[in-house]
């Protein structure tokens, strides 16, 4: 059992920490006025993949609502 509850504990903090580095980029992509580029693109589908994976967690009560904003930061 706690195999899996590492596993989960990494996942997590995966999906956290890539939800908070693909941000940085978008804001920079943004920045750069290249928000119509295919990189920009992918970039907002790994975004939003991520956050679902998030409000799943948070869904089933794995994670209090939108705690993964501070330890993606």
């Amino acid at each position: 059992m706690d195999n899996r509850l590492d596993a989960f504990e990494k996942m997590l903090s995966a999906v956290i920490q890539k939800y908070g580095e693909t941000s940085e980029k978008l804001d920079a992509l943004k920045a750069q006025g290249k928000n119509k580029t295919a990189a920009f693109r992918e970039l907002l589908g790994d975004k939003l993949t991520c956050r679902y994976i998030l409000s799943l967690y948070e869904q089933y009560g794995l994670i209090e609502k939108n705690s993964f904003k501070e330890r993606s930061e």
